[in-house]
């Protein structure tokens, strides 16, 4: 695995000295709740190292929102003193979800406003509901290819076969991409996001997408058709039109958050009913609904739980820490949606009948809330009742304790989930 410049990891090292203990993110994701734990226990302001490199984190859901709406807090990367110093460098494994490209996901203030309208005018309400019926369709297609991979009982991976290919196709028809594009997207985005791609590896496949989406504009800027990346090209907001460079950035930051989100959310909420069968039935009578399973299992075990990154302008308090100007801030959701303060001293178990109301910011806050948050909603929202009224006897075919995390720092994903359909 590639290392940090050696001078990051002596700021890390530096950081542990000034601030206490300093929580290590495991690249490998292998005790997940133990994390969350760790985090949480070290206060409302957390200093962790991510891969050898230092920064802050929140892990509560009150500094977080307001300081999700601090303009103090900046996605600008050369805002941050470790990467104007040299310290951090591309060599970092995890620079690629900061240093992007210029898009909505990058720039802050009026330019943020301009690069986002267009993306959220063609995910309204309106035209959600205009493309649920593709969304029912594909369900339906991939639950039959999951009755047919479990035929005679034999065991189906739900993962592969419905929860990872339903989100692709909706953001690729979306998007506008030819679908015989999206198991190559699909193994493109695995392999940026794990911790197993070598970083030279990582960098040529990002180079790799940059040239795909910019084929991509060039199709539709000679002809546009009804997508959203037709709208970005076409889009004039605020008088000047978006760059070929701000269309691909926003394309390559979208595809991969409109599908990895999802695929987390559907397979969160199936284990997380499967392992609570008195909860599962209640849904199934009806008791509770789908929507309220969605926002507990949003909250309970976020599909994405280290958001990178932000950098303070000027020095930032939080409780008795200071976020000294240059630093960088990771939003921890998965630790925020287990905020005892929050969401009560029960906040580590799942519970669709819990009397408070299911508030989190899984999808964000502020400016930089997920675009498509809503979408991810309405995808869940058709696929999880779908799945259950076609196979209401589906069960893990492992013990849950042998589902495995991908290594993956940011998305809370697994390997696999191996499923049998039952009678």
């Amino acid at each position: 695995m590639n290392c940090p410049h050696a001078a990051a990891q002596e700021a890390a090292q530096a950081a542990a000295q000034d601030g206490g203990t300093v929580v290590v993110i495991d690249p490998m994701v292998q005790d997940l709740d133990g994390e969350t734990a760790r985090l949480r226990d070290a206060g409302p302001l957390a200093r962790i190292e991510l891969l050898g490199v230092p920064a802050w984190t929140l892990t509560r859901h009150a500094d977080a929102r307001q300081l999700l709406v601090d303009p103090r807090l900046v996605k600008d990367l050369d805002a941050w003193s470790l990467w104007q110093s040299g310290e951090v460098t591309h060599a970092w494994p995890l620079i690629g979800m900061i240093d992007a490209g210029r898009s909505m996901f990058t720039v802050d203030g009026a330019e943020h406003r301009r690069l986002r309208t267009k993306t959220s005018q063609a995910l309204t309400p309106r035209r959600l509901e205009a493309i649920r019926p593709d969304i029912e369709k594909f369900t339906s297609e991939l639950l039959d290819a999951l009755a047919e991979g479990g035929r005679d009982g034999a065991v189906v991976d739900l993962k592969s076969v419905f929860a990872q290919p339903l989100p692709m196709r909706v953001v690729g028809m979306l998007m506008g991409v030819d679908p015989a594009e999206n198991a190559m997207l699909t193994r493109q985005y695995k392999a940026f996001f794990s911790m197993l791609t070598p970083q030279d590896e990582r960098l040529a496949l990002l180079a790799d997408l940059d040239v795909f989406y910019a084929g991509l504009v060039r199709e539709k800027t000679a002809r546009p058709t009804d997508d959203l990346t037709s709208a970005l090209i076409l889009a004039d907001e605020g008088g000047e039109p978006l760059t070929e460079e701000e269309v691909v950035g926003n394309l390559k930051a979208m595809v991969a958050a409109g599908h990895e989100t999802t695929i987390g959310l559907i397979l969160n909420a199936v284990r997380a009913l499967l392992s609570h069968p008195e909860q599962l039935r209640m849904v199934l009578d009806g008791e509770v609904s789908w929507e309220t399973v969605i926002e507990e299992t949003l909250r309970w075990d976020t599909p994405t739980t280290h958001l990178l990154m932000r950098f303070a302008t000027e020095d930032i308090q939080v409780g008795d820490g200071v976020i000294a100007k240059g630093e960088g801030v990771v939003i921890s959701y998965r630790v925020i949606g287990r905020d005892t303060e929050q969401h009560g001293p029960d906040a580590d178990a799942f519970d669709i009948t819990r009397a408070t109301p299911i508030r989190h910011m899984t999808f964000g806050h502020g400016p930089h809330i997920c675009p498509g948050a809503a979408l991810s909603r309405v995808e869940a929202g058709i696929a999880l009742p779908a799945l259950f009224a076609r196979f209401p006897g589906l069960r893990l075919a492992v013990p849950d304790a042998d589902i495995r995390k991908l290594p993956v720092m940011t998305q809370n994903d697994m390997e696999a989930f191996p499923v049998l359909l039952g009678a």
